[in-house]
């Protein structure tokens, strides 16, 4: 029988990374504070775990993410200066990220890969069901997705994890699932894993991305998971352990996600993001659209 049901109440956000695909931009600045229009990519992940109700944040961080940390922190001589000029308005903005959650962190030390990562939180988590989510995907705030995928853990208990349908011929960028239907729309049973398969090997097209909903039991598995693709200890091959066991923390489930991602974490989709986002906010939208407009028409014009 799956685990009985535990209000889940933390959220692990996995920020080791080194960020190679934004050098050099990222050579001294983490990359999770690239900034997605005019905040960091990271406060838009703590931001939707706290909209679902996941107020105990943990950052697993590294070298070199002091910036990170901080800027969940409050800035006491910034907050005074603004205040002391009447700036509210700014005032408000840079006391925005450090009331978002309640915000911890702690290192990673050697990057061994995103299992390893979530192994780092155990001491903080303890033995209850938690969320991870991964940095670079954003989900629009108008979509429910960690909401739902609490639910799901709610009612089927075990774990649960976020799933997109990809074009076959890109699954292999993926952590990919095989599936069985269940009696509920959108939600599938998983009945096994790979991470980044070749193509003419994968399960299925649907794709694993950046949101899960994990039983503790993970834990005492990822202690004993080896080094797997890429010589990383993968969460991955954890989780396939616990969709082949009942009981015990077993049983893995997926939620399909239709809505609207952004992956900032290639610099092409974060570019896409920027103009994206930007083009729809009230006092940036209008302005910057007439600039794309007179900015696009100079090429087609050439």
């Amino acid at each position: 029988m799956p685990s009985a049901p535990v209000t889940v109440r933390k959220a692990v956000i996995p920020a080791a990374g080194l960020g190679t695909r934004f050098l050099p931009a990222s050579k001294a600045s983490p990359k999770e504070m690239l900034p997605v229009v005019d905040k960091p990519a990271i406060q838009y992940v703590v931001e939707e775990a706290a909209r679902a109700g996941l107020d105990d944040v943990l950052l697993i961080t590294g070298r070199s993410k002091r910036a990170v940390e901080d800027h969940f922190d409050h800035n006491w001589e910034l907050e005074a200066t603004l205040e002391a000029n009447g700036d509210l308005e700014r005032l408000a903005i840079v006391r925005e990220s450090s009331d978002i959650a309640t915000v911890h962190s702690v290192r990673q030390g050697q990057p061994k890969g995103l299992g390893h990562a979530v192994l780092c939180a155990a001491a903080h988590v303890g033995h209850e069901p938690f969320a991870v989510l991964l940095g670079d995907d954003l989900i629009d705030e108008r979509d429910e997705l960690l909401t739902t995928m609490i639910d799901v853990q709610r009612q089927r208990g075990g774990s649960v994890i976020a799933l997109i349908e990809v074009p076959p011929e890109t699954i292999s960028m993926y952590g990919c699932v095989a599936v069985a239907p269940t009696d509920t729309p959108n939600v599938l049973r998983i009945t096994d894993m790979v991470e980044k398969p070749a193509v003419d090997e994968a399960p299925s097209n649907y794709a694993i991305i950046g949101r899960y909903l994990l039983a503790p039991e993970i834990f005492d598995v990822l202690r004993k998971t080896q080094p797997g693709r890429g010589g990383e200890i993968q969460l991955t091959d954890a989780l396939k352990v616990l969709a082949d066991r009942d009981g015990d923390g077993g049983g893995v489930h997926g939620v399909l996600f239709r809505g609207r991602r952004y992956d900032t974490g290639d610099r092409l989709e974060y570019l896409r993001t920027v103009v994206l986002l930007a083009s729809e906010r009230d006092d940036l939208g209008p302005p910057f659209r007439a600039f794309l407009r007179d900015f696009v028409a100079t090429f087609d014009a050439s």
